[in-house]
């Protein structure tokens, strides 16, 4: 494997920089995926039916607790990419764990989230609205699990391997699959909460 030393090292050889366009590759599915999603909850969010409307079950204050932890998570991520490509691999895993637990708070949230809902007559069968809107932030949700699980992963690998082109490899990619679930977050928020509570 031939190890270009002028590239940080999760670009270091070819192999690496094929999986990480991959990657990109893959991000541009998962784009169309919520950009589906994303249109459908558009064309049904006034189908509520005998349902609640956005702006009865939507509360701000629980809406901005998660969006100040997923953001945070995409600042502490930045700086764990950051101390991995000083070679600080103690800084790295620190700020790895860091983004990890802040996910799991947000993910707590979004489940006591759609506990209300339910507790309030708003489930996924009510009405086409409810139907789009919890399909949207589940397939959210369910890709925040993910990582949580695919972020453990990569941890063990770096205790145990510390940080060489294969870790740093799937460590950067994971932190481009991060970052894309904090940018569907920002869509969520404005074009969904926010839109939902003035309407």
């Amino acid at each position: 494997m031939k190890i270009d030393s002028s590239l940080p090292l999760e670009y270091s050889t070819e192999e690496n920089r094929l999986k990480i366009f991959g990657f990109w590759i893959f991000l541009g599915a998962e784009i169309m995926l919520f950009a589906t999603l994303f249109t459908v909850y558009f064309v049904l969010a006034n189908r509520t039916g005998n349902g609640p409307t956005g702006s009865e079950i939507f509360e701000l204050t629980p809406v901005l607790f998660e969006t100040f932890l997923l953001l945070t998570s995409s600042f502490t991520i930045g700086l764990g990419i950051h101390a991995m490509r000083l070679g600080n691999k103690k800084a790295m895993m620190t700020f790895f764990i860091t983004t990890l637990v802040l996910g799991l708070g947000f993910l707590g949230i979004e489940i006591f989230e759609f506990i209300t809902y339910v507790h309030e007559g708003a489930t996924i069968t009510t009405s086409a609205f409810l139907s789009a809107l919890m399909t949207l932030l589940g397939t959210h949700g369910a890709h925040v699990t993910f990582g949580l699980f695919w972020g453990i992963a990569i941890l063990i690998q770096v205790a145990k391997r510390g940080l060489n082109a294969q870790t740093t490899n799937k460590a950067f990619i994971f932190s481009l699959y991060w970052h894309f679930l904090d940018v569907v977050w920002i869509f969520i928020f404005s074009f969904v909460y926010l839109k939902g509570l003035i309407s």
